[in-house]
């Protein structure tokens, strides 16, 4: 039985389901989940694009970045790198081949930890990163709000925390959300239930885990105002502090700050939205497990979580412009010079441009990183 069909076959016997519930078994339904069904998903052929895939300097940056957190946590002897939601391995391929060729010392200390909700994106990363396989374990969490591993140590040893970074990039915004609306001015909770076999929005009370955040953060939406809430992004920055001793927690996504989500006009329906293809779909209901769906992510949340779990703010700024800063310019000019053969170099600059121009994909994310100390 299909995943719409056994969908349908609950909310026929149990009555409308929260959209969360809805979302999460659209997205990680472990047999036809979108994330979780051997699909393509990413790439030319797939339905969304990743930085990480659009140019290998996003991850040769973030490398040298890591060794910089890596000396100012005083160079520790085992360092590790926690990558959340992987894909297929390039962001890992690259940040190693950075660090073997350009920081041999720090790369000498890591030890990369992968958590892939899916079985067959985890193959395909261990056979991408065959080279490192010394230094790379890839697990899968129970769930995708954030099962974070217990990290493996060099040697074999297992620890309770670690000193590294946790490493996330486009995770949080395809965390299953709650979503409410202000109707006649009261908060309501949006289901998904049946009408004529079609997938439809049904309204009800508010579940009470979404009733305790509207209540903890005062929100107040306009009438007939739609917001989504992202409970497992709180939960999945609370695990990632507990497993850090000391160390870095880096998260690029796509958001914005509650108040700026709020009071957008734009966002007045929330901004729960399917693709496929490369294209917006008009229906985020239909076709479950065949499309992404995604939210955008209030970075207040976030921060806001962080500190409740220990973790200071260090920095928070646009994605193209936190890899200006942290060198890329310089790094196309220096990889661009040593090539010599021109079609290369041009797909090279022209993957590039994704990453620094005002217009291009980074400049509509953000870059997150918040800091554990003892």
């Amino acid at each position: 039985m299909s995943l719409e069909a056994r969908l349908r076959e609950r909310i026929q016997r149990e009555g409308p389901i929260s959209f969360y519930q809805w979302m999460k078994a659209a997205l990680y339904d472990e047999r036809d989940g979108y994330y979780c069904a051997d699909r393509m998903r990413q790439g030319r052929r797939g339905d969304y694009r990743t930085a990480p895939e659009t140019s290998p300097l996003f991850a040769a940056t973030f490398g040298s970045y890591f060794a910089k957190l890596f000396a100012a946590l005083g160079s520790p002897r085992e360092f590790a790198i926690v990558e959340v939601g992987s894909g297929g391995g390039d962001f890992a391929h690259g940040v190693l081949t950075n660090l073997r060729a350009d920081h041999r010392r720090v790369f000498d200390a890591t030890t990369y930890l992968i958590e892939e909700i899916s079985e067959t994106a985890g193959a395909r990363c261990m056979t991408r990163l065959a080279e490192f396989s010394d230094r790379v374990t890839v697990r899968s969490p129970t769930g995708k709000e954030g099962n974070l591993p217990k990290p493996a140590l060099p040697g074999g040893r297992a620890s309770d925390t670690l000193t590294g970074i946790i490493f996330s990039n486009e995770l949080i915004d395809a965390f299953p959300v709650h979503r409410v609306v202000r109707r006649a001015g009261r908060l309501r909770q949006l289901y998904v239930g049946l009408l004529d076999q079609r997938f439809v929005w049904v309204e009800g009370d508010l579940e009470q885990p979404a009733a305790d955040y509207c209540e903890r953060i005062g929100l107040d939406l306009r009438e007939e105002q739609i917001a989504e809430i992202n409970l497992d992004a709180e939960t999945f920055v609370a695990r990632a502090a507990s497993l850090l001793e000391r160390g870095y927690m880096i998260t690029v996504d796509y958001g914005a700050e509650r108040s700026e989500l709020l009071n957008s006009l734009e966002r007045a329906q929330g901004t729960v939205r399917a693709f496929r293809s490369h294209q917006f779909a008009g229906d985020v209901l239909a076709t479950p497990g065949e499309q992404d769906l995604t939210t955008t992510i209030d970075w207040t949340q976030i921060i806001e979580a962080g500190e409740r779990s220990g973790l200071r703010t260090q920095r928070f700024e646009r994605l193209d412009q936190f890899l200006i800063a942290e060198g890329l310019l310089e790094r196309i000019a220096e990889i661009a010079g040593s090539m010599t053969d021109m079609a290369e170099a041009l797909q090279l600059t022209t993957g590039a441009r994704e990453l620094i121009l005002p217009n291009a994909m980074a400049a509509s994310f953000q870059v997150l990183v918040q800091r554990k100390s003892l």
